[in-house]
């Protein structure tokens, strides 16, 4: 989905402690929400698995959604003529960090 889309989530949950933002994500209508879910998943384990860092301390420091590749569609139209469809994507990155470290 496009980043704008994406961004709209993020901003949301930008600078909330990580287990209330994926609770405030379970109940936002927008689809966008079960990706950005997923990458604060992951990156709350890689940082209790690599790092050693306690879960419940995390906070999401910093989140961004970069553009992704774009696929090119065509739509027909009438009179034997086309619409371009572009269905866009985005790299959504997920930075986490305990509560007292900046």
């Amino acid at each position: 989905m496009s980043p704008q889309k994406v961004r709209l989530v993020l901003d949301v949950v930008r600078g909330k402690n990580a287990q209330e933002a994926l609770a405030i994500l379970k109940f936002l209508p927008q689809r966008a929400a079960r990706p950005v879910s997923a990458a604060i998943k992951s990156a709350v384990a890689n940082a209790e698995n690599n790092f050693n860092m306690d879960p419940d301390d995390l906070v999401i420091t910093r989140c961004a959604a970069d553009e992704g590749r774009t696929l090119k569609r065509w739509r027909p139209r009438a009179r034997g003529r086309v619409n371009q469809i572009l269905k866009r994507s985005s790299h959504i990155t997920v930075v986490v960090a305990e509560k007292g470290a900046t």
